[in-house]
């Protein structure tokens, strides 16, 4: 093989794209003893920003709540650009949805404890994603929504 045959996948950039924080019932919250319940949402989106560079952008959204209070909303939008040359068509969107928000998320979960120690709470430590289940699992869902029948990925 020559070297312009070889696979490359590089990182070009890596940056914060969005960060929302709100604190809808400050400052009472604060008053709160009550632990809160914390969920947490991930979204992955990319993008082709010309020939063999992508932009990959995962949003992290974590939301605290007392009951029916919200106590925080922290989201996160961290997003990178990636450069992928020679890599066959079939494995670009798995690389995309899978190795992509693998190299993003540690970022991203730094960021969301930042921000929540910020806003004057305990840090929120997110846990390992397994970004690769997440995938075939929609795959599967795109799957039985096509009546079964395999779905190109593109």
């Amino acid at each position: 093989m020559s070297e312009q045959e070889n696979p490359v996948f590089q990182i070009e950039k890596l940056y914060v794209k969005d960060l929302s924080v709100e604190v809808p019932n400050a400052p009472q919250i604060y008053l709160e003893r009550e632990a809160p319940n914390v969920g947490v949402q991930l979204q992955t989106t990319a993008q082709g920003l010309g020939d063999a560079v992508y932009e990959v952008t995962l949003t992290v959204t974590v939301t605290a709540k007392i009951e029916e209070k919200t106590v925080f909303l922290v989201e996160v939008g961290q997003g990178g650009i990636f450069r992928v040359e020679n890599v066959p068509q079939e494995n670009i969107e798995p690389l995309l949805s899978i190795a992509c928000p693998n190299i993003l998320f540690p970022y991203a979960r730094e960021v969301v404890s930042d921000a929540v120690i910020r806003a004057g709470f305990a840090p929120v430590v997110l846990q390992p994603v397994n970004f690769e289940a997440l995938f075939m699992a929609r795959m599967e869902q795109e799957q039985a929504a096509a009546g079964g029948q395999e779905v190109p990925i593109q």
